[in-house]
């Protein structure tokens, strides 16, 4: 009996040992591979990061990428350690095929707003704190994220609108040029003194110090209109100064028309009514 355990001992050692020799120094391999991997992954993803940030990629877009080419990066590190092991791979790869299939048929509006978040940040057709007009909406952008732009309104509203429609729609950005022009109609009576009129408009815009002098400003005759004669001035103006532009040259305008006694006429018509012979437009009540 005990030489039966002793035959069995030193049988099952004999392949603890085979076994531990042939898998122990693939193991060991395997896990050398492993850390000097994760070593050589991570001093690309600096490296990459580095380039990103000289070629003035938007923060947000480089750790973004930067984590995504990592993950990939491990992930394809793991299969050539499983593989060293001598683990199976194809059935792995095969799986994580059809997931991300599956994901991404899932995510593709996710998708698309991603690809779209991608392309803003990369040619950058507005930045951080641009007043923009797109998707039917217009505000100060506050935030570009990965697949939404947050915008904040005038009336302190946020619009979180998809990256998506948002890189393959129109956009007005307002902010791209430091001068804007400010365009504005004045309508004054046939009866006015025209020539008056247009001397008072060059006077306001003369005296407003935030209008420039180069371009320089237009006082035009536009249109002689139904009841009016119309005006059109042309300033330009820094952009942070077009709306406080706008609105003071409306109050100022009516205030001096009225002062100097040029009339700014209103939709009026004239109905003339014909009777014919031997009737009356009324009768009188009883």
């Amino acid at each position: 009996m005990e030489d039966l355990n002793i035959e069995l001992l030193d049988k099952y050692s004999g392949q603890l040992i085979e076994y531990a020799t042939l898998y122990g120094t693939k193991i060991l391999l395997a896990l050398l591979t492993l850390l000097i991997g994760l070593w050589i992954i991570s001093y690309l993803i600096r490296g990459f990061i580095k380039a990103l940030t000289t070629a003035k990629v938007e923060t947000t877009l480089a750790m973004f990428l930067a984590k995504l080419a990592g993950t990939v990066l491990k992930i394809l590190l793991l299969i050539s350690v499983a593989s060293m092991i001598g683990i199976e791979t194809t059935s792995f790869i095969a799986i994580f095929g059809a997931a991300g299939l599956a994901v991404g048929l899932a995510l593709q509006g996710s998708l698309s707003n991603f690809a779209g978040g991608v392309l803003i940040l990369l040619f950058k057709p507005y930045k951080i704190g641009d007043f923009i007009e797109a998707q039917g909406q217009a505000g100060v952008v506050k935030e570009i994220q990965i697949f939404n732009t947050i915008l904040h309104t005038g009336d302190r509203k946020t619009i979180i609108i998809p990256n998506g429609p948002m890189s393959n729609g129109t956009i007005t950005n307002y902010s791209l040029s430091p001068i804007r022009r400010v365009d504005m109609e004045f309508g004054i009576g046939y009866g006015d003194d025209l020539k008056k009129a247009k001397s008072i408009l060059e006077q306001l815009m003369a005296a407003d110090g935030r209008i420039l002098k180069d371009p320089e400003s237009q006082v035009l005759l536009s249109a002689l209109a139904d009841n009016s004669v119309n005006f059109t001035i042309r300033a330009f103006v820094n952009s942070a100064d077009y709306w406080g532009v706008y609105f003071d040259m409306n109050e100022k305008v009516k205030l001096t028309f009225d002062e100097q006694g040029i009339s700014i006429p209103y939709p009026q018509r004239d109905v003339h009514m014909h009777f014919p012979e031997g009737t009356r437009c009324c009768k009188a009540q009883a």
